[in-house]
């Protein structure tokens, strides 16, 4: 056991894709995972294994777990998986500590309310960091599959391409394969919406909708999502990739997605279900869904899923009634938007 050194790795945030990396980066490297409370912290570095969310998965020797802020002081690579709601604020609590050469790894999926921030830029604001220090992750990453060893694929993005390819290969294995990118806005933004449209997705699978119903929303979803992320000033490109169609086949396919359980169990009756059992944490596309309207609203940007799912979620319209109005929309050219795309396309 090496638990007694400084460690060179610190993943902030202990949820399931938190405790998911600090367990593959463990297996390789002195590794701390720092959770909030003390009391887990305790019962995790005890159990070596977090029962609840990914049971049966060891953790290496190589890993500690503390509720200590101060020891994220030691990294030479901070990994920040801190829920998007409460992301400023627990990044506020550890910013002081930050190495001053540290490169950051925002693995979290969402944009602020009010602010209309994405997560890499909530973190260099708050934290005092250089943006060219951060780099995001992000793609289909179902942290359960991955802990045991599935083989999985992801995008690691940053301006800096260097950067990305050190974090790419400090962070990738074998069978966790990453590609580098520098639309650092598309990867975000990206794995932002595609929440909004799992949740869609999950309550059209309760409600019997059917396959090919399922392929014309997500198919949709991802127009609806390139469509504001390519206002917002990323890549059309990116949203054919892992981050964008790959993240969001993931997150709309499987029972692991919790974005998807809060759809089917909005369906259900259930309502609001964005924290508890009957989704296993915490649903971003919950939290990210009034921040995407109002960052479409900004660019002037249609976004009609994301509009029937805040409906839905938070004013009480049935979702049955939700989806058959995206249905009864009026008819328009599928690729309306390719004057937009070729336009992006060509910027510098």
């Amino acid at each position: 056991m090496t638990r007694g050194h400084q460690p060179t790795v610190a993943i902030v945030g202990g949820g399931t894709w938190g405790t998911t990396l600090a367990i593959l980066l463990g297996r390789r490297e002195r590794t701390v995972l720092i959770v909030r409370r003390p009391e887990r912290a305790a019962l995790l570095e005890v159990a070596r294994e977090d029962a609840e969310r990914l049971p049966g998965i060891r953790f290496p020797a190589r890993l500690t777990v503390t509720a200590d802020p101060g020891r994220v002081a030691s990294a030479d690579l901070v990994v920040v998986a801190i829920p998007s709601a409460f992301l400023r604020e627990g990044v506020r609590a550890i910013a002081p500590r930050f190495a001053a050469s540290a490169t950051v790894v925002s693995v979290v999926k969402g944009i602020e309310r009010g602010t209309l921030r994405r997560m890499s830029q909530v973190i260099a604001e708050t934290a005092g960091v250089d943006p060219a220090r951060i780099a995001v992750l992000s793609g289909p990453n179902l942290a359960p599959e991955i802990a045991r060893g599935l083989p999985a694929s992801a995008v690691v993005a940053a301006t800096d391409e260097a950067l990305a390819a050190r974090v790419r290969d400090r962070i990738g294995t074998r069978f966790f394969r990453l590609y580098t990118n520098e639309d650092v806005t598309g990867v975000e933004l990206a794995g932002a919406l595609k929440n909004v449209v799992a949740i869609a997705a999950g309550a059209a699978d309760a409600l019997g909708f059917g396959d090919n119903g399922k392929a014309a929303l997500i198919t949709r979803g991802l127009a609806e999502i390139t469509r504001l992320g390519v206002a917002a000033g990323g890549s059309p490109m990116t949203f054919s990739g892992l981050a964008g169609m790959g993240d969001l086949i993931a997150t709309c396919e499987s029972t692991l997605s919790r974005n998807h359980r809060l759809g089917v169990e909005l369906a259900r009756g259930h309502r609001p279900v964005l924290v508890g059992e009957a989704i296993g944490g915490v649903a971003e596309g919950a939290f990210t869904v009034d921040a995407a309207i109002a960052l479409a609203d900004t660019l002037d940007v249609e976004v009609p899923i994301a509009r029937e799912v805040h409906l839905a979620l938070f004013e009480g319209k049935p979702v049955r009634r939700c989806l058959a109005d995206l249905l009864a929309r009026e008819l328009r050219d599928e690729l309306a938007d390719r004057g937009a795309w070729r336009r992006a396309l060509a910027r510098p």
